[in-house]
């Protein structure tokens, strides 16, 4: 994979699940489930409208130390949670590569 995407799949729970993935291939972002596939679609047009904001970012420490952040929306809703970072530096990195790769990105539906 070379090119960045949003990623719409449907999971085990018959929810619709959203990922973003880096121009490398890798997932730096993904949802909460959704009911239908429209509120999914609206989740990844919040990500793109908010993105760019580095206020709507909450970095993260887990219990085992491992680093992350939420994506959130203007009312404070979180709207994606990034994969788990070794380091700080890792998270912030990925912070700055959903910044880059989310305003652009296009969507890929696998549910359809």
């Amino acid at each position: 994979m070379s090119n960045p995407k949003f990623e719409i799949y449907l999971g085990s729970d018959e929810q619709y699940y959203f990922r973003l993935y880096a121009g490398n291939g890798e997932k730096i972002l993904r949802s909460e489930g959704y009911v239908n596939n429209s509120g999914c679609v609206n989740g990844i047009a919040s990500v793109k409208m908010n993105a760019a904001d580095d206020d709507r970012y909450q970095r993260k420490t887990s219990t085992d130390g491992q680093f992350y952040f939420n994506l959130t929306a203007a009312n404070g809703e979180i709207i994606g949670t990034s994969e788990m970072y070794s380091t700080d530096a890792g998270r912030d990195n990925g912070i700055e590569a959903v910044k880059k790769t989310a305003p652009g990105a296009p969507l890929e539906d696998n549910t359809e």
